[in-house]
């Protein structure tokens, strides 16, 4: 490929496309812009010699009648403003050395800015492209093929299925073709030919509209035009999305058999049968009182709907989905290097300075202290406010208040948790990033990682501290108050879960993402006259009108809140067995949000080439691991999975759950309350009251030991622990054997890529033959015009 060539491809009909310089024949590449601040010194000099005499000037004598500290203050901005133009124009010198050609425009028709106009000539672009081994596609074609002769009908099969479902881009319909790829070499540009160029206008119409939210997304297309670390993000997002159709299809099967099986379920029938007459002890001191144990009917019914036998099936399923997910991203990742030519690609980055335990010691002692004291003020504020709330509604007089106390309370809580939680999403943000400063990594990479690492520490503990508080530190004593309902704790952790997932997905991720780019975009619009901007939008150039465009500030708000979504799926997803519905929902329209987002929203960030997720598959991977030891503990210490299984095979009469309900409760006497915690109002059921009931596994206080630990405590925590010791162990194993069973690699593409090598050999082992044998025919034809000559001279 010449540069006639190019210049001919990227000019044929995109007058209208490209922005020129102002002799109309070099190509705008990139765009810089800065504010236009005209210094108070006339004088100009080199950057050298001024940064070397700027602190040399002797300062300026104030007028008598100028205030001295206005004139301080001038000549500060004075030096600021000087100090940027030396750095801006070291830095133009420095593109200059590199070969890149610029043109300035300041302050035409946006007063205040400047625009700094890059063209890297065709020299420039071939010597980097050489330098970074930058693959691309040769003349040569070859065919693709699917693997043995089932596989590739089974793929045909699937092409003709999902056909309506793919986008009209065009890129789809030569899968079974392509062209060999070679790094750039100056020396055999003839080989190769430039893809044509992008247009803009396809990505909006067939990616970034919502009425194509059941279409896949044109991968290949966005990673030309935003590079392969955006189109990885996009990538990733789509396998995500689509992994979670199962998973919610499984998910709503498993809720519906809650729904089909709470009538016949015995222990939510004991709790609604009124003629039991089960009195429960008050919960919470003085103000509340005695109450029966049929008003938690309606909670014991709701609660059977995610806390039954299916429960311990899902928990399984989606540790195993865990699992698959990562397997098939990880082929899918590797088909997608194939296809970009990026299997041979190396980050030239130098490896990372490791910092020594003094320097990590500040930064990290900082984490771990704020986390720990954040963390216990949330579970006091939270304990704190149930408490207060709780007594306070039992006080009241109004009859309205007085009725659903409990759901009250567990609503209001989970309410203010997903208020603290957005807060502090935004104050973790800022203060992983200072500390990442603190640390001075070497390398753009290495902060990039840190960052990451620590923000993800921080927001991953903000979002999952109250949920973690319900599921285990739940404080089962005689504190009436602070125990969990009759039906478990499961449904307050469901009620959590579910209020923060939907509220972050919903507040923090679409609305803030729609809201808060509108609401600047309208600010922005409303400080310039109407008629201006109609003026305006007729006569400014591309590059101009693209600087009122939001600025990319990367991919790793993105990536976070996928990650947190994936925690909330995967941690406790044995008790909200509809989160993977509700991620799927959101993910459907979040993919457009993205992409129009990108499209139209945001300035077109820099192509970076990258040939994976980085940091974030090493954080999913964590997260799928501790989900399993997580969803363990939820079904043994959480649910009532284990009690109803050890009260069936060893105290049940008849092998079935009847009495089991009776079996939880333990006794207590009212005499034994501590002065000051009675009830005021102890006639409040219209009889006295001399025993009451709580859930917990104690000795009646008619015992040797009252209120001690009884047998059956004893016995159902041991079977608790068997439980998450075999669970875990199980559960690891399967996903262990199913990590064993998927290569990484698929089959065909290996088998492509060996095929690809001994092709690029061979097609210039044949360039250099052909080389050869022209120049042998060139210097034989000299050969015998010399000898002929030589003969004729001598006749």
């Amino acid at each position: 490929m010449s540069k006639d060539i190019y210049l001919k491809s990227c000019n044929t009909d995109d007058a209208k496309l490209w922005p020129y310089f102002q002799d109309g024949l070099r190509r705008i590449d990139y765009v810089l812009t800065y504010n236009v601040q005209m210094p108070q010194s006339t004088h100009k000099q080199s950057s050298k010699s001024c940064l070397c005499c700027r602190f040399k000037r002797e300062p300026k004598i104030p007028p008598a009648h100028e205030d001295p500290e206005l004139a301080a203050q001038e000549q500060r901005l004075d030096y600021h403003a000087d100090d940027q133009r030396l750095r801006r124009e070291e830095f133009e010198e420095n593109l200059r050395e590199m070969g890149l050609e610029m043109e300035k425009e300041e302050g035409t028709k946006l007063p205040g800015v400047g625009f700094l106009k890059i063209h890297a000539p065709w020299d420039v672009l071939c010597r980097e492209a050489e330098f970074m081994k930058l693959k691309m596609p040769t003349t040569k074609i070859y065919k693709v093929s699917q693997g043995s002769s089932i596989v590739e009908k089974v793929n045909m099969f699937l092409q003709k299925v999902t056909a309506p479902l793919q986008p009209k881009v065009g890129e789809n319909q030569t899968e079974n073709e392509k062209h060999l790829s070679y790094p750039f070499s100056r020396e055999k540009q003839h080989l190769m030919y430039l893809i044509l160029v992008l247009s803009l206008q396809i990505l909006y119409e067939q990616w970034a509209s919502y009425s194509i939210f059941y279409k896949y997304q044109p991968i290949g297309l966005v990673r030309k035009y935003f590079g392969e670390k955006v189109g990885l993000y996009f990538a990733w997002l789509g396998v995500y999305t689509q992994m979670l159709i199962p998973a919610a299809i499984v998910g709503v099967i498993v809720f519906l058999y809650g729904c089909a099986t709470v009538d016949n379920n015995i222990p939510s029938m004991e709790v609604c049968d009124e003629r039991n007459n089960i009195t429960m002890c008050p919960m919470c001191d003085r103000a509340c009182s005695y109450w029966k144990l049929v008003t938690a009917c309606g909670t014991a019914r709701a609660s059977h709907l995610f806390d039954n036998a299916a429960t311990v099936f899902f928990a399984i399923f989606m540790a195993l989905w865990a699992t698959m997910f990562m397997e098939h991203w990880k082929r899918r990742q590797m088909r997608l290097n194939y296809v970009w030519d990026m299997t041979s690609f190396e980050d030239g980055e130098v490896k990372n300075v490791k910092l020594t335990c003094r320097d990590r010691m500040p930064a990290y002692m900082t984490i771990i202290t704020m986390m720990i004291f954040v963390t216990l003020a949330i579970v006091f504020g939270v304990v704190l406010y149930r408490v207060s709330i709780m007594t306070a509604l039992h006080m009241s007089s109004t009859p309205t208040f007085r009725t659903n106390i409990r759901a009250t309370v567990k609503t209001t809580a989970a309410i203010i948790n997903l208020i603290i939680i957005i807060i502090m999403d935004e104050v973790y943000g800022a203060i992983a990033r200072w500390l990442t400063i603190m640390e001075v990594p070497k390398t753009d990479k290495s902060f990039e990682e840190r960052l990451i690492f620590k923000t993800f520490i921080l927001k991953f503990a903000n979002a999952f501290t109250p949920i973690v508080y319900l599921a285990f530190f739940r404080v089962k004593s005689l504190c009436f108050t602070l125990q969990c309902a009759h039906a478990g704790c499961l449904m307050e952790l469901c009620i959590q879960l579910c209020i923060t997932m939907l509220g972050k997905q919903l507040i923090q991720n679409n609305l803030f993402e729609i809201g808060v780019p509108k609401l600047k975009k309208m600010l922005r619009q409303r400080k310039i006259d109407k008629n201006h901007q109609e003026e305006l939008n007729r006569t400014l150039h591309r590059h101009e009108k693209d600087h009122f465009l939001g600025p990319f500030v990367g991919l790793n708000p993105e990536y976070m809140e996928m990650i947190i979504q994936f925690g909330m799926v995967t941690l406790f997803v044995a008790s909200f067995p509809l989160a993977p519905l509700f991620a799927l929902l959101n993910n459907v329209i979040e993919i457009r949000l993205d992409a129009k987002k990108f499209v139209t929203e945001l300035r077109r960030p820099i192509a970076v080439r990258a040939k994976d997720i980085g940091i974030w598959y090493t954080l999913l991977r964590g997260i799928s691991k501790v989900a399993v030891i997580v969803n363990a503990f939820v079904i043994s210490f959480t649910s009532d999975f284990i009690p109803r299984l050890v009260y069936q095979h060893m105290y049940s009469p008849d092998g079935t759950l009847h009495g089991f309900v009776n079996h939880t409760l333990s006794y207590f006497n009212v005499s034994h309350f501590q002065p000051g915690t009675e009830p005021m109002v102890p006639m409040h059921l219209g009889y006295k009251v001399d025993v009451c009931r709580y859930k917990d596994y104690r000795d009646p206080p008619w015992s040797d030991t009252p209120y001690e630990f009884s047998r059956e405590f004893w016995a159902i925590l041991a079977a608790r622990l068997a439980f998450v010791i075999v669970f875990q162990n199980v559960v690891m194993l399967m996903s262990d054997f199913v990590d064993w069973l998927i290569p990484d690699i698929p089959k065909d593409i290996s088998i492509q890529i060996h095929k690809e090598r001994n092709l690029v050999v061979e097609l210039f082992m044949k360039q250099e033959r052909g080389k050869k044998y022209r120049n042998t025919g060139s210097s034989n034809t000299q050969s015998s015009s010399v000898t002929c000559s030589h003969r004729t001279g001598s006749l």
